[in-house]
């Protein structure tokens, strides 16, 4: 186990290395002058050769990438003359436009985005194991069809659309619930989850659609594997062969999805954000692309890739703990 462990973390930080090299290429090495987009329109010669300097862009393009993870590690110095900008490590980039790191305005909207994933996760898992898991036990029933319809139906319904259908209904018809707006766990937890409710189910219903989907798929793959006929020649209940061997088996593509949808919603639920007004990083990412913020972009993008590795790394784990073949082969 510690020989997978230690293979696991040396691959996920070549995987990281190749991926802050691939976004560095795309928006810094690429065949175009990221200075003339962070300068703006009117930039004269002399304005352009500063930020060139400031950014590093006017370095030979393997050195403008080791300062980059430099940055990353030890944070770096944004200089041109007298002027020095300060970016402490993690330097993720530095925003010229507010002034401000990006590492720090990503942890500024951080809680949005980690209080969006984890209500939504457990609403999405406990609705789309649950229907998969009723869908696979009533195959060939009326339930089994009417919940195979219903999770067609969510998959193709777009999350804004949810969003504001719930948003119409519960805030404007009804008048059950008000208008959601973030509030800060720290400073009224039940007003957070209030706040919340809304946008957690219009994620949940969207992504449980595709969980109860592999959920019923992957029990019914596993319950016509041989060692289900051996329990139940043994005269094993159907309940115990169900939750106690055939579940747990079925459950191992669900994790993979898991460890996907939650970094990238950690990454930034764009469309969610925008609908229900939240200030997260989708929506950063969102304004510092109409902007050509071109710092922020890049640290929004290293960041969301970042939280996606790390979690597919996680299910890798998870694999190893409830199968040891994993750790041994």
């Amino acid at each position: 186990m510690i020989r997978f462990l230690l293979r696991r973390t040396v691959s996920t930080l070549l995987v990281l290395l190749a991926m802050s090299a691939v976004i560095y290429v795309v928006f810094f090495a690429a065949p175009h002058d990221p200075a003339v987009l962070v300068c703006g329109k009117g930039c004269d010669g002399a304005r352009l050769a500063v930020v060139r300097h400031k950014l590093g862009t006017d370095l030979p393009v393997w050195e403008q990438y080791w300062q980059f993870l430099h940055g990353l590690v030890a944070g770096r110095s944004f200089d041109s003359g007298t002027d020095v900008t300060r970016c402490a490590a993690p330097c993720l980039g530095y925003s010229f436009q507010t002034d401000q790191p990006v590492l720090q305005m990503v942890t500024q909207r951080i809680p949005v985005d980690f209080s969006l994933t984890v209500g939504a996760m457990v609403l999405w898992l406990l609705l789309g194991v649950g229907t998969g898991l009723l869908s696979a036990l009533r195959r060939g029933r009326f339930a089994e069809r009417a919940l195979t319809a219903l999770t067609l139906a969510g998959m193709s319904t777009p999350v804004f659309l949810i969003g504001l259908m719930l948003v119409m209904l519960f805030c404007a018809s009804l008048q059950w619930m008000p208008f959601p707006s973030y509030t800060a766990f720290t400073d009224d937890p039940a007003q957070w989850a209030a706040n919340l409710v809304l946008p957690w189910f219009s994620l949940a219903l969207i992504i449980s659609a595709a969980y109860a989907r592999m959920t019923r798929s992957s029990l019914l793959e596993t319950l016509a594997e041989d060692h289900i006929r051996t329990n139940r020649a043994y005269g094993l209940s159907e309940r115990r062969i169900v939750f106690g061997h055939a579940l747990r088996g079925a459950l191992v593509p669900v994790v993979t999805m898991l460890a996907i949808d939650v970094g990238q919603i950690l990454g930034g639920a764009m469309l969610t954000e925008s609908v229900f007004g939240f200030d997260g990083l989708g929506r950063l990412l969102v304004n510092s692309v109409n902007q050509i913020d071109l710092p922020v972009v890049v640290g929004v993008t290293l960041f969301a890739g970042f939280f996606i590795v790390i979690a597919n790394a996680a299910a890798d784990v998870l694999y190893a703990l409830a199968d040891p073949r994993v750790s041994v082969a």
